[in-house]
């Protein structure tokens, strides 16, 4: 008979996420993914002016900062022919790198790194031991004896204390947990100057958006001018600084992230053969480098992978009826046209009918819907979307500098292709691409210095910017590639105002419950022949959901009406951050 594993909520992400697994034989038969939560933006929005609904949208989340509102305008632009000049675009570029850079980083080190280093067992560590390990793979130069002896008595005071603060209620001493000392040690010491380090590349968001999170630069130009004269202007301080800020992130991603990365991805190859999933792989493209229309000139390419097949990559269209979200698990009202169809987001609807149990509840009964989550699906298939689905796609379509990128990496680690279809790939996939972003966030940074200084000074067409010039209806859809995978924003506008909209985000494709015909999503798919060492610390069910960095929106909290709290679950045996 299977155990029943529920871990809910699934820590160190945004949001509240539930797990269920079904163990048997000391490994996972089945497995369902649940939100408890609902966002409700797209009703929210409706009947407003879309010229202000990226304001709203750009709330469903502070950590995917400036991603909704990217693809919200992207929406409205295409949906009324406006074209932005190339300073924009890099602009853009630029703003998406950075979000790349501080994302991936702080995802590693904070939110996924302490399901693979043990941060007690740094405490045994050799300062002199680690110094050497650091200086073998990188040049980064804080990597003295003295400065790791530093790090373990700081950490040793958190454990005489009895207060380990961020480190507590980890799995620590996990029969699955491999490091050495050494590398624990070295683990820890870049978490903490990861904490420092994103402090300050989130300003360039500042610097060209007013502020971080969700900053304000998409509509109507940037929070300061690009000009030399102006007091609160772009100037060329300003430029400069920016940079820095951009060679100083990459200079992080390139001798801190990687090297640890590989590292401690050298002790987990076993890590290569789990977690691969049904093998459906989807990228919408991002970094549009000739306008967002010509998706031949993004620097990830768009496309399609099926079944782990890399000799062929399908084409996406927004526009058609390929795309389809399904509410047949979801705690939602069906659809007019029956609980088994489902419906292109253009035609979308999110009106709430919940109907699950009231927390606090042992389990799901996953005979009825059991997730706030819509499923949606690409040709009646599911999809898995993020930095694997990227590199994949990217390495498919024959794309020179990411098929470099990834077989060196598979090379230094010693492991096949195959590698890739797995928890480890996925967790190595963010590595990689962050390096490749951080060199071209500093190529489109090159690109608009040089056209500052030639004087290219473009402004867009702003006549279709105002309602008069609107017909009396229309449509557009605005994607990008969110850190944590596709995203996309469909809209209708009808009589100026929002008719329709529906956001299907990177975490709608990987953790949404199972379709009409029983298919799960990524989440679920990948848990499947999982083992499980101790059912009740399931560490191993942790490994693979991070990897994916879920996002199931910003936290809800339950009140009755005279605001009191009503119930709390809290999962004690995960690092809760």
């Amino acid at each position: 008979m299977a155990n029943r594993i529920v871990v809910d909520p699934i820590t160190r992400i945004e949001g509240h996420l539930r797990i269920e697994v079904e163990v048997k034989d000391g490994k996972i038969t089945d497995a369902y993914s649940s939100s408890p939560m609902v966002r409700g933006l797209e009703t929210i929005v409706k009947g407003r002016d879309p010229r202000d609904v990226w304001a709203f949208v750009q709330r469903a989340c502070g950590v995917c900062t400036t991603v909704h509102a990217l693809a919200s305008v992207r929406s409205v632009e295409d949906a009324l022919g406006i074209k932005i000049p190339p300073n924009a675009e890099l602009v853009r570029n630029i703003m998406e790198g950075a979000l790349y850079m501080h994302d991936h980083v702080v995802h590693f080190y904070h939110l996924h790194a302490l399901d693979w280093v043990d941060v007690v067992n740094a405490l045994k560590a050799d300062p002199a031991e680690t110094s050497a390990l650091a200086q073998s793979i990188s040049s980064w130069p804080k990597s003295s004896p003295g400065y790791f002896s530093d790090i373990k008595k700081r950490i040793t005071r958190f454990v005489e204390s009895g207060q380990l603060g961020i480190f507590a209620n980890g799995y620590w001493g996990h029969p699955q947990m491999k490091l050495p000392p050494a590398v624990n040690l070295l683990a820890v010491a870049h978490y903490l100057e990861a904490l420092e380090w994103q402090k300050e590349i989130v300003k360039v968001h500042t610097i060209f958006g007013g502020k971080n999170p969700h900053p304000n630069y998409l509509v109507g130009g940037m929070a300061c001018a690009i000009n030399e004269d102006s007091p609160g202007g772009l100037n060329a301080e300003r430029l400069a600084y920016v940079g820095r800020l951009i060679k100083e992130g990459q200079q992080f991603v390139e001798q801190v992230y990687l090297p640890d990365l590989m590292a401690i991805a050298s002790f987990y190859k076993d890590w290569g053969g789990i977690g691969k999933g049904f093998g459906n792989y989807m990228c919408y493209g991002d970094f549009p480098t000739n306008g967002y229309s010509d998706v031949s000139s993004f620097k990830f390419p768009q496309g399609i992978i099926l079944d782990r097949d890399l000799s062929t990559v399908y084409d996406v269209d927004h526009r058609n009826n390929d795309i389809e979200e399904f509410v047949n698990n979801s705690w939602y009202d069906e659809y007019s046209e029956g609980p088994d169809t489902g419906r292109h987001p253009w035609d979308g609807e999110t009106n709430i009918k919940y109907s699950g149990p009231k927390p606090p509840y042992d389990s799901l009964d996953v005979s009825q819907k059991y997730s706030f989550i819509k499923t949606p699906r690409w040709k009646g298939k599911p999809m898995e979307v993020g930095p694997l689905a990227r590199l994949l796609v990217g390495y498919a379509r024959g794309n020179q500098e990411i098929q470099e990128l990834v077989n060196g990496a598979l090379a230094q680690l010693e492991v096949p292709v195959d590698a890739l279809f797995s928890t480890l790939g996925r967790t190595a996939a963010r590595g990689l691409e962050t390096r490749l972003v951080a060199q071209w966030t500093q190529d489109f940074y090159a690109d608009l210095l040089n056209n500052i200084k030639n004087g290219d000074s473009r402004m867009a067409n702003m006549e279709k910017w105002e309602p008069a010039s609107w017909p009396a209806e229309a449509k557009g859809v605005g994607f990008s590639e969110a850190p944590r995978g596709a995203l996309a924003h469909w809209i209708r506008i009808a009589d100026g105002k929002t008719a329709n909209y529906q956001l299907v985000v990177p975490s709608t494709w990987n953790a949404s419950p199972r379709d009409p015909k029983g298919q799960r999503s990524a989440y679920e798919s990948t848990l499947l022949d999982t083992p499980v060492a101790d059912p009740e610390l399931p560490l191993e069910i942790i490994r693979t959901i991070h990897s994916f960095d879920p996002c199931i929106a910003c936290a809800v909290h339950l009140y009755d009406e005279h605001g009191k709290h009503l119930s709390q679950v809290q999962n004690i045996s995960s690092c809760d951050i």
